[in-house]
């Protein structure tokens, strides 16, 4: 199964008409022909599925005939995390934790973050391009780069939500502090961690400290440990 992404794509929709990139991907790469069925995602939870009946490369058009929609996950996990040194290694955690399942992601800068720059587009297509490859339906929500103190400032917390760090502090396991909780945030600091001013924030606002395992993470490990350990908590 091949899936395609569109957001204008609509219930109403009994035709769709591809870009003229995507057009050339569809015809000219994957050689589909008229007569041969297409699936889209809206991103929404709704799968579309049709023909091809014009297979122009540069506008090919699909007469929908079926609509399904997915469940969406039994949770919500909302994790905060600042972008790697290195793009790639945030690129890559964008992908797995996509795959694994999250709903919304926050790219933080904080007191040691040496990257404060991100290629917002590139990103997103990083998290649409996972989505389609997983076969979900589902686009997880990546929100602009913010600081640390302004997150703080303007996010809602979670039924559960909690800083992972390196200090030493009392801290529990996350899979020992969750339950049942359906409503997830996660703070995960950079390559040097939260500073101390940072983490007494959080815990001052109502965050409870977690330590992710016995070993030190990378930021993008941490963020995909994360994500396992809920997805594994709530099958």
């Amino acid at each position: 199964m091949q899936l395609f992404y569109s957001a204008s794509i609509s219930e109403d929709s009994d035709q769709y008409t591809f870009s003229r990139e995507e057009s050339k991907h569809v015809i000219r790469v994957l050689r589909k022909q008229v007569g041969e069925s297409v699936d889209i995602t809206n991103g929404k939870g709704f799968l579309f599925r049709g023909e091809i009946i014009d297979d122009n490369p540069n506008k090919c058009t699909i007469q929908l005939h079926s609509t399904s929609f997915q469940k969406p996950l039994p949770y919500k996990l909302h994790i905060a995390i600042a972008p790697t040194k290195l793009n790639d290694r945030f690129e890559w955690f964008l992908e797995k934790a996509t795959e694994i399942g999250i709903t919304e992601i926050t790219p933080i800068i904080c007191d040691h973050s040496e990257r404060k720059l991100i290629k917002e587009e590139r990103f997103k297509k990083i998290v649409q391009s996972a989505m389609k490859q997983s076969l979900q339906t589902h686009l997880p929500m990546l929100h602009p780069i913010t600081t640390f103190k302004d997150f703080m400032t303007s996010q809602s917390q979670a039924s559960f939500s909690c800083i992972a760090h390196c200090e030493e502090a009392e801290k529990l396991p996350l899979t020992k502090e969750l339950t049942a909780t359906k409503d997830i945030l996660i703070l995960i600091g950079p390559e040097g961690d939260f500073s101390s001013e940072e983490i007494k924030h959080a815990v001052s606002a109502g965050y409870k400290e977690i330590t992710l395992g016995s070993s030190r993470l990378r930021t993008e490990t941490a963020g995909i440990v994360a994500c396992h350990s809920i997805a594994f908590l709530h099958q």
